[in-house]
């Protein structure tokens, strides 16, 4: 088994107040989270207008399946329009077959 881990830090296009980041931030966590199976939040820059650090996660039986999941989410966020991706980080835990 694999765990998946993905962190996306991004640029917001036009915000004026933290209520019109929240909720561009909540749409697009709930496309991304409609479309993918990740578990995603907004995890970092909470106090930033026009910055927000998402977290995500997932697992699957080998690391392609979860980079080729965490590439279609990378490219549905640049889709979004909304926002500009900083920086992306993967990292990935191989959990042994002997773990119980």
């Amino acid at each position: 088994m694999v765990v998946g881990v993905i962190r996306l830090d991004l640029r917001l296009f036009g915000i004026q107040s933290l209520k019109q980041k929240r909720s561009v931030v909540s749409r697009l966590l709930n496309r991304l989270r409609s479309r993918f199976p990740v578990s995603i939040a907004e995890v970092g820059h909470l106090d930033l207008l026009q910055r927000a650090l998402l977290g995500g996660s997932m697992s699957a039986a080998d690391t392609k399946s979860i980079q080729a999941v965490f590439k279609k989410l990378e490219n549905d966020v640049y889709a979004s329009g909304s926002v500009e991706i900083i920086a992306l980080d993967c990292e990935y835990i191989h959990v042994g077959e002997d773990f119980h």
